[in-house]
């Protein structure tokens, strides 16, 4: 199991976008420089974003807008925007043989642990805004300076 750099490009691209628009037009080639990737690949992360409702995006040189305040977007927002987990954060293997005991039981002792574990992941990133991973880099900026 392994969370896809879709969703911390996603938390990039936002945290660019509240740091420097409105002052800045943030376009996918814009942001493509602070990530580090393909414009393609940006402009592909923000119509997830849009289509989520957490930006808004004006074609050509306009560039993106949070579409809600960056205390009302939540980690948790970001993830399920640009992840599919299809529900499930962890894929169970198929088939487990059933006439082992071991694969004819391991979805009884195994699919709680999972569905538990996913659950405290999804509650932690529900706590975190944009705007609170904003205020961090403000003060990280502030001691390096």
């Amino acid at each position: 199991m392994q969370i896809s750099t879709r969703f911390t490009m996603a938390v990039h691209i936002l945290l660019a976008i509240g740091e420097f628009s409105p002052t800045t037009r943030t376009t996918s080639t814009f942001l493509s420089k602070s990530v580090n990737a393909n414009p393609v690949v940006i402009r592909r992360a923000l119509g997830q974003l849009k289509d989520a409702g957490i930006i808004t995006v004006e074609m050509g040189p306009g560039g993106a807008a949070f579409a809600r305040p960056a205390e009302q977007i939540t980690l948790l927002d970001v993830y399920r925007a640009v992840e599919s987990t299809e529900d499930h954060l962890f894929n169970f293997h198929e088939n487990p043989n059933a006439e082992c005991p071991v694969g004819r039981n391991i979805h009884a002792v195994l699919d709680s642990e999972l569905d538990d574990a996913q659950k405290a992941l999804e509650d932690r990133l529900a706590q975190t805004s944009i705007a609170d991973l904003l205020a961090r880099i403000d003060t990280l900026v502030a001691e390096q300076q």
